[in-house]
């Protein structure tokens, strides 16, 4: 399998999809202000298997219908859109926040897990 092309940035529909996202977390006012970070945000590049890790999440499986369509479009080297992170907190144990990709970090985990993978990491409003 080819190796994974990614976008430098997010395209325009993952904002309202990890604002969506984020809604079941917190309210509109801080859904509105990690948006607007996340917009404005610049992008660094993580590891697959670094970013689940963080989050705590499971690797999804290969025959996940998102995970395989995000692997077949890895295969026609299509590229694939930067992730949209929020900054967890080791010390009080918040994990990170996929807000939008979680399939696409999957999808280049079962190509490469070290694979530099564009995201946006923007940091949660201080309390």
């Amino acid at each position: 399998m080819p190796g994974v092309k990614w976008l430098e940035r997010p395209e325009a529909h993952d904002f309202p999809a990890a604002a969506d996202y984020l809604a079941l977390l917190a309210d509109a006012q801080t859904v509105t202000q990690l948006t607007e970070r996340l917009k404005a945000g610049n992008v660094v590049h993580k590891k697959a298997k670094d970013i689940l890790r963080a989050a705590r999440l499971r690797l999804l499986p290969a025959d996940n219908p998102h995970v395989a369509a995000d692997l077949a479009k890895i295969e026609k080297g299509q590229p694939l859109s930067a992730i949209l992170l929020v900054r967890g907190d080791l010390v009080t144990g918040v994990a990170l926040q996929i807000a939008d990709g979680y399939h696409r970090v999957c999808a280049s985990y079962h190509t490469d897990e070290n694979t530099d993978i564009p995201v946006v990491l923007a940091d949660p409003p201080r309390a």
